[in-house]
């Protein structure tokens, strides 16, 4: 594919088919409409499947069945579309089904608006669904990582054979960028325990259903040995100018942009800022945190929502620096001097009960 100019949702799309993906089943909702219409374009071309469903709840459940026979698989859509995905998310990650979900995040609660929002976090990080289990989440800030982590995320999904998130808000799926696509595809695994529908597979059965008690437990117990491997080898993060930081900021997606320039903006004034910006939000990297507590005087996390990932944080600092907090909610994107003010002081700080 080369060098294009496309939407973040395109990207996403693009790096889905690159990764082996053959199908995509969903319902279009803004500002996740363009991963839609791409799929509707493109996935007939390469000789893979697209069905827009009649609802969100029929498209997640669809994907049950495509990850069941075996097949590289996603569906994208935004807050009141994944709030109906998830019963069948809990039901993926029981049955340990592979397949990726992207969420554009738009100001909620309800139907809310189409403005650019953070407050999915909670429902995709803590996992929405009943029952225990996690989605592995992906935030990306750039074009570029949508692609990347879309490829990224197929392959984690298949690795750990449970549902993978990308979790983006409305202006990183919305903004072009120029995006450097993989020349050479990937050709997916076959697995051996999938359902196709042949003599071979016969034998198999996918199912999240345990009836007996003590098997459910074993289930259980066998899930949550798998997620903290995963807690071991997934996280990813980047930073900036954080080597000396004594006030260090943290951020995702189009926060942690944003972010970057309150740091240039504080070193120009003397203050030692830096910059943790989180990419995997489930595992969440912790590494970095516990490292800049050493040094740093203070933390600050940015959010647009009411403070959802700042919880994260407060535990990975366990009270031993302070950790504020600012966001602003219902499609409003703060401004670098306006984050300034709340840390000079000149601007309250929000607070979270």
């Amino acid at each position: 594919m080369g060098t294009q100019l496309v939407k973040g949702n395109e990207a996403i799309v693009k790096g889905a088919i690159l990764a082996g993906c053959r199908s995509f089943y969903g319902y279009p909702i803004t500002p996740a409409s363009e991963i839609t219409e791409t799929a509707a374009r493109l996935f007939p071309e390469i000789g893979g499947t697209f069905l827009q469903a009649e609802s969100e709840t029929a498209a997640i459940n669809m994907i049950y069945g495509a990850a069941a026979a075996g097949e590289r698989t996603m569906t994208g859509s935004s807050g009141p579309g994944i709030s109906l995905m998830q019963e069948g998310m809990s039901y993926l990650a029981g049955a340990e089904l592979p397949c990726v979900i992207a969420d554009i995040m738009r100001g909620g609660p309800g139907l809310g608006n189409l403005g650019p929002e953070q407050s999915d976090y909670n429902q995709m990080v803590k996992g929405g669904g009943h029952g225990n289990y996690h989605n592995i989440v992906y935030a990306p800030a750039f074009a570029q990582e949508m692609c990347d982590l879309t490829i990224k995320a197929f392959e984690v999904a298949d690795r750990y054979r449970n549902p993978v998130v990308v979790l983006a808000d409305g202006p990183t799926g919305q903004m072009m960028e120029p995006v450097q696509f993989p020349t050479d595809p990937i050709t997916p695994p076959v697995h051996d325990w999938a359902v196709r529908g042949d003599a071979e597979t016969r034998g198999n059965l996918v199912a999240s259903i345990f009836l007996d008690y003590h098997d459910l437990e074993d289930h259980n117990r066998k899930l949550m040995a798998k997620y903290a491997i995963a807690a071991q080898d997934l996280p990813e993060w980047r930073t900036y100018r954080i080597e000396d930081a004594t006030t260090v900021f943290v951020g995702y997606g189009i926060v942690g942009r944003i972010l970057r320039s309150v740091v240039d903006m504080a070193r120009e004034r003397g203050i030692a800022a830096g910059l943790i910006r989180p990419v995997t939000l489930w595992p969440f990297p912790s590494e970095p945190i516990r490292a800049a507590v050493d040094r740093a005087e203070r933390f600050m996390v940015v959010e647009l929502s009411d403070g959802q990932m700042v919880q994260d944080v407060r535990v990975i600092v366990n009270g031993e620096r302070p950790v504020s907090f600012y966001g602003r909610q219902g499609g409003v994107l703060p401004g670098p001097e306006e984050i300034l003010e709340v840390l000079a002081g000149t601007r309250e700080e929000c607070h979270v009960h």
